[in-house]
């Protein structure tokens, strides 16, 4: 039986929001030198190359170059290869940067969706056992791109076991991680057809994470990302009462 929550998942839920919102950025730690970012003083970069690693600044970004390089040209050469082999004619050019431009939009939503769905709130070691795979289907036409078509719990080696370069830089992430008091590097990986992309969360002690626990969390995830909404904000019960962000 399902169950019933008095409180939506998430601001805004039933409504449909009547102003422009700003593109959602998510948690984001610079990758040579571990900074947080503050949007409201300065924006990150993400690498141009793999639109996963990120930097507060160019010259980190310099600096991290050759330890990145090889994973970042490896990512570059999965989608060459996908191209080649699906032809041409068969690949919307503007799926891979559409694939890439929704990761990034909707961090947030993902990393929370990945957060609820491994249940590591309750279970923390479920980082380390298994990963979140998120089907999508295309629509060009359509203003959000994406559809989501399925969700699974996958185990975590299905993703680090298939590619070893993607495995290693999860384990980095996941070693970063630990030292800072996290329980690990969550594991979402999200599919178009042939064409995929690794999302690695670093996951902070469940003592820290305000969120609450959610299991209509799918039901959710499709609700903001196939109508293209960038305004989530998920709800968390703290000594302050339920706030939402």
């Amino acid at each position: 039986m399902a169950t019933v929550y008095a409180q939506p998942a998430a601001a805004n839920y039933f409504s449909t929001p009547s102003h422009q919102h700003t593109k959602q950025r998510g948690y984001r730690i610079c990758d040579q030198c571990g900074n947080v970012e503050q949007p409201h003083i300065a924006r990150f970069r993400l690498c141009g190359g793999c639109m996963t690693t990120q930097y507060c600044s160019s010259d980190c970004q310099k600096a991290h170059w050759p330890s990145h390089k090889m994973i970042c040209q490896h990512t570059a050469s999965q989608i060459s290869s996908a191209k080649q082999q699906l032809g041409s004619t068969m690949v919307d050019e503007g799926l891979v940067k559409s694939l890439r431009k929704f990761v990034s939009t909707h961090n947030t939503l993902l990393s929370w969706a990945g957060f609820q769905a491994l249940q590591l709130k309750r279970i923390p070691s479920n980082v380390r056992q298994n990963a979140l795979l998120v089907e999508l289907s295309y629509r060009p036409s359509s203003p959000s791109r994406f559809a989501v078509k399925a969700t699974h719990i996958v185990p975590r080696t299905y993703v680090t076991d298939n590619d070893p370069l993607v495995g290693e830089d999860i384990r980095r992430r996941e070693d970063r991680c630990r030292k800072n008091g996290g329980i690990g590097c969550a594991v979402i990986l999200i599919q178009c057809g042939d064409i995929s992309q690794v999302m690695p969360v670093e996951v902070d002690s469940p003592a820290r994470i305000s969120w609450d626990t959610r299991e209509d969390w799918a039901d959710v995830l499709r609700h903001f990302a196939d109508s293209g909404r960038t305004d989530f904000k998920p709800i968390s019960t703290t000594s302050r009462g339920i706030v939402y962000g």
